[in-house]
Formats: structure tokens, C-alpha cells, sequence
């Protein structure tokens, strides 16, 4: 599976969101600037992550968007769902045996198959499990080890 700039930039978006969760909405533009991130581009991504009720929006001076749900309730898996669709290494893991005939003309059963499903459901896995709440710690982590480097 191959994630697009969607999903990378969708990602990181939402993690700047879950680093200022509970402070009200944060303006795109504060998003943009502080994940190096194209402030349009991030607009296009914003409507679906809305209309999947991962972000809300709030207009006016002061507004901006936030999460709408806690980092601990939102799975990276969430979020590439909404902008990159169903996680899938090929088409025909995404179903059962009819799924092999109808994208890649097998009349048998594909053996092939069982391993693109195991690829996905282990992709899955991994995605499913990390919540923004996670990505947080680990900046947290990360941020706290530079901290204490010496460099001679």
C-alpha cells in the first residue's frame, strides 16, 4: 500500500491538533507552519475529515478547527481511511474469493490472495492500534531524549 500525500499530511495535521487538544481551535494556517505543511493543500483534506467527524470547525475570528473526538479515541487507521480509502496492499484483499475473479480473472482459487489479505489485516493492525494520543507521547518522548543529548 502505497499512502499518499494525503495521508501523510492528513496525519500530521491531526497530530498538531491532538498536541493542542483541549485549547480550543487552532487556525490552518497555524497548522500549516508548524508541520511545514501547504495551508490549501490541508484545506482540501479538512472537508472529509470533517464530514467523517474526526474535526470540527469553528468560524470567526478565533476559530479554527480541533478534534472532535479525544487523541485517545482517533486511530491513525481513522484518519487514512477517510483520505486514502480502504487499506489494502491489492484489490482482491479487500474481499473474499470473488474478489480474485473479478479483479485478476483467476477461476481458481488464489493462493496469492491469502497473502495480500494477511499483508492487509497486518497493515491494519498496525494502523488500528496508534492513536494520536500515541503520537503525542512519543514527540513528547523523542523531545525529552534531544533534550538531555551532550554534544562534545
Amino acid at each position: 500500500m502505497y499512502i499518499t500525500t494525503k495521508g501523510r499530511y492528513g496525519t500530521k495535521a491531526l497530530f498538531e491538533l491532538a498536541l493542542r487538544y483541549g485549547e480550543g481551535p487552532v487556525p490552518l494556517r497555524e497548522i500549516a507552519e508548524k508541520q511545514g505543511l501547504s495551508e490549501h493543500y490541508l484545506e482540501q483534506l479538512f472537508a472529509p475529515l470533517r464530514k467523517a467527524g474526526l474535526v470540527q470547525s469553528v468560524r470567526g475570528a478565533q476559530g479554527g478547527y480541533m478534534l472532535a473526538r479525544d487523541p485517545q479515541d482517533i486511530t491513525v487507521g481513522d484518519v487514512l481511511r477517510v483520505l486514502e480509502g480502504p487499506i489494502a496492499p491489492t484489490e482482491c484483499s479487500l474481499g473474499g474469493p470473488d474478489y480474485a475473479y473479478r479483479f485478476c480473472g483467476e477461476k481458481t482459487v488464489c493462493v496469492a490472495q491469502d497473502v495480500w489479505i494477511k499483508v492487509r489485516r497486518a497493515i491494519e493492525d498496525v494502523v488500528d492500534h496508534i492513536t494520536l494520543a500515541d503520537l503525542v507521547e512519543q514527540d513528547r518522548e523523542a523531545r525529552q531524549r534531544m533534550a538531555h543529548m551532550y554534544y562534545i
